[in-house]
């Protein structure tokens, strides 16, 4: 039996419970036509194919199917296959068919939603049981190059919107019979299939529990995306920073649950979720671990410094100028306040003018076609910054430090954690103008208070710098080379910390 058809048949009874039908299948051919017409309707894609199978005895049957879901093909070649001798020997004739897997039902729950996933029910007068059938689908996005995740060197795969499909692709990184895979359903219209995947042995079995125990308790009518399961289940929803890491990269995923994360894959999206998340991961790239040790490092201090520089570059750039002249040389000082005579507005007004500029600018870009949005965005920048200081609106000054502060913020390997980013920025733009560094001081100082308190499934965000675990630095801001990782996140797995043999590092 398929992996998705196990996922469907586990958890029929608790998402069948909205439509009044009878329990189980009728005898009559007839009834049960009438049945499925009372649960689904007359809709325009119910096809319901009436077929003699016994001409000697004039046994009739069905096939129904919903119209796009299933693959016409199959079904043309299913009903001219089909040759049934005797009702008897039913099972034996069916299991000779070219189908995929087969499985015989008598509820009606159970038999409805393989109609409405796309499954053919083969239902025969004088049986009381219906026949899944499952067929090739239609077809959907092959396995492409990672769109928001590129990299120079290594497996340039990504992740689809179907469900099986990036199940295998995990399976092919981890030939493990330790993989672990529960399944469920989450919404009661959607009925969107949800795989939970560990590696028994190395995950913490009490995070396991805890993160199907979030699933079991969600109740919605419909769940599209992984967003919609992140915002559900994390640990706290009021908080800029994003709690739960996601990626579209096998690769990745793969790597975390050998560190004893678990995934969360949802159908419908290339995006899969991995639990529990630290602040440190949003810096790190599946790169870091192709490339040599010391150009890994060297790349993620970069970020780091970029994530300053994104986040308290306007900040500083408003404070210095505003209240600590004294801080500046005195050619720079003379420079700046040269470049702003005649600007009529303070500098807290330019940075959030500029900024605000730079955000639409970039939405744009992001909305538009791809041919167009990058042509708006590059040459938009240009010309309004230009006409911005040739009309006196903002400094050049300001322009630059803008423009580093944007260019700052596309280093950030993470698109979550770069949008929390763009948004803290103008609460430090404002401390700054109101209080100068001190300002920024106090900013820096609620801001790793409430970092500090962020837990993602229990595990703390800020680990291993708060608390501090000095056998974890050596993958965190910097990566020593693969011979001295030999063991796993303590914080996140403490049963198989072992991952590496001391003697393969010789």
């Amino acid at each position: 039996m398929s992996y998705r058809k196990k996922v469907k048949r586990n958890n029929i009874s608790r998402q069948s419970g909205n439509n009044e039908h009878a329990p189980f299948i009728h005898e009559k051919l007839a009834d049960n036509i009438d049945e499925i017409h009372h649960i689904l309707g007359n809709s325009s894609d119910l096809q319901i194919k009436v077929f003699q199978i016994d001409p000697s005895n004039s046994v009739h049957a069905s096939l129904v199917y919903l119209k796009g879901l299933s693959e016409e093909q199959s079904i043309d070649d299913f009903i001219a296959t089909i040759a049934l001798r005797n009702q008897t020997n039913i099972k034996e004739h069916l299991d000779q068919l070219p189908i995929g897997d087969l499985e015989k039902s008598s509820d009606w729950g159970s038999v409805i939603q393989s109609i409405l996933s796309g499954d053919l029910v083969l239902l025969i007068d004088g049986i009381d049981n219906g026949f899944i059938l499952e067929t090739d689908k239609q077809n959907f996005r092959s396995v492409e190059e990672s769109k928001a995740e590129p990299v120079v060197r290594g497996p340039k795969e990504s992740f689809t919107e179907t469900l099986e499909v990036n199940v295998a692709m995990i399976r092919r990184k981890l030939k493990d019979p330790n993989l672990q895979i529960k399944s469920t359903k989450i919404g009661r219209s959607t009925n969107t299939d949800v795989a939970v995947l560990h590696l028994k042995g190395i995950a913490n079995e009490k995070i396991v529990q805890e993160v199907n125990d979030r699933l079991d308790q969600i109740d919605i009518d419909g769940i599209f995306e992984s967003g919609n399961i992140e915002e559900l289940i994390e640990d706290k929803t009021f908080t800029p920073f994003p709690t739960m890491f996601n990626s579209e990269k096998p690769d990745v995923i793969a790597a975390g649950l050998l560190e004893g994360k678990i995934a969360i894959i949802i159908d419908g999206t290339p995006f899969v979720l991995l639990v529990p998340a630290l602040f440190i991961q949003f810096f790190q790239s599946a790169e870091d671990y192709y490339q040599r040790w010391d150009i890994s490092s060297l790349l993620r201090l970069l970020r780091v410094f970029s994530f300053f520089i994104s986040l308290l570059g306007p900040a500083f750039y408003i404070a210095l100028t505003t209240f600590h002249h004294e801080m500046l040389p005195t050619n720079l000082l003379i420079s700046l306040a040269a470049q702003r005579e005649g600007i009529p507005f303070p500098a807290i007004f330019e940075a959030i003018l500029m900024e605000v500029t730079l955000e639409i600018l970039r939405e744009a870009g992001i909305r538009l076609p791809v041919a167009v949005g990058q042509t708006i965005s590059i040459v938009g920048a240009l010309v309004i910054g230009q006409a911005a200081v040739e009309a006196g609106f903002v400094s050049p000054a300001m322009v630059i430090v803008v423009s580093i502060t944007a260019i700052s913020n596309f280093i950030i390997p993470s698109y979550n954690l770069a949008i929390s980013i763009r948004i803290l920025r103008f609460l430090f733009m404002l401390s700054a103008a109101t209080f100068g560094l001190y300002g920024i001081a106090l900013g820096l100082f609620a801001l790793s208070l409430h970092l500090c308190s962020l837990r993602s499934f229990g595990v703390p965000y800020m680990s291993p710098l708060a608390p501090y675990n000095n056998q974890d630095q050596k993958d965190s801001l910097i990566r020593m080379p693969q011979n001295y990782l030999f063991t796993r996140p303590k914080l996140i797995q403490q049963n198989n910390t072992v991952r590496q043999n001391a003697k393969s590092s010789k």
